[in-house]
């Protein structure tokens, strides 16, 4: 008897958040992986840190933004391992803090060309594989601001946004195809990106989660159970994990 194993696709796999999916879903069985981003460093981070019961791993280098880029991710693990069955679009990009008068164009324009269009490829590149075999999971990274408001930072809050609409609508546009889409709505946690905060800041942060703030690591089970087949009856849901900040 052989074993049917399940190839997944992650992009952004070299920040916080991408490790811990790649590192999570590496010590699942009968696992392998494709792992894409933008810095070289982070992606051999991220694989240095796998457990050594990791199956295949491919790397390759990707910017969302760029279609082509995405497709030759897709294509790679197809060539390597023959199929995909999870495609994690998680690469993002914060925004310039700032009211939205104050802020470029530039700035609306690099976001929504990552956050937004990074989500549009890779649902483009997942479903030309995806719908002949009747069969895949799609997950997005969205986030809690995509559901609420974050004052001076429009641009990210807009694309999150844009981005959960996407899945709900990916979902109903494919599940004729046997492909569910599905997003992540994460609350804060602790990153690179609070490093150069004081204390009293994170503080603040913090405080505005009733649990807490979190860690990438408390994200990771949503991300299993959506590329899994024990969600294999959900689709075009906003999966929230926020330590409770969406509920006062």
């Amino acid at each position: 008897m052989t074993t049917t194993r399940r190839v997944v696709v992650i992009t952004g796999a070299g920040g916080a958040l991408g490790a811990a999916i790649s590192h999570k879903l590496a010590g699942e069985p009968d696992t392998d992986l494709v792992l894409s981003d933008v810095s070289a460093a982070s992606l051999e981070a991220t694989v240095t840190g796998l457990p050594a019961t990791t199956g295949g791993v491919e790397t390759t280098l990707a910017d969302v933004s760029d279609a082509d880029q995405v497709e030759s991710v897709v294509a790679m693990a197809v060539e390597r391992f023959g199929r995909l069955d999870v495609l994690i679009s998680n690469a993002g990009v914060l925004s310039a803090n700032g009211r939205i008068h104050n802020l470029a164009t530039e700035e609306w324009e690099r976001a929504f060309r990552i956050n937004v269009m990074g989500a549009v490829n890779g649902i483009r590149a997942a479903v030309g594989v995806m719908r002949p075999h009747r069969s895949g999971s799609i997950v997005l990274t969205a986030s809690i601001s995509g559901l609420t408001a974050w004052s001076h930072a429009a641009p990210y809050c807009a694309t999150k946004a844009a981005v959960i609409q996407l899945a709900k609508v990916a979902a109903v546009e494919y599940a004729r195809d046997g492909i569910r889409v599905n997003c992540v709505c994460p609350g804060s946690f602790r990153s690179a990106i609070h490093d150069d905060l004081p204390p009293d800041a994170v503080d603040a942060i913090a405080k505005r989660h009733p649990l807490g703030l979190g860690s990438a690591e408390d994200l990771v089970g949503a991300y299993s159970y959506l590329a899994g087949d024990g969600s294999r009856w959900t689709t075009g849901s906003a999966m929230v994990v926020d330590g409770g900040y969406s509920a006062p």
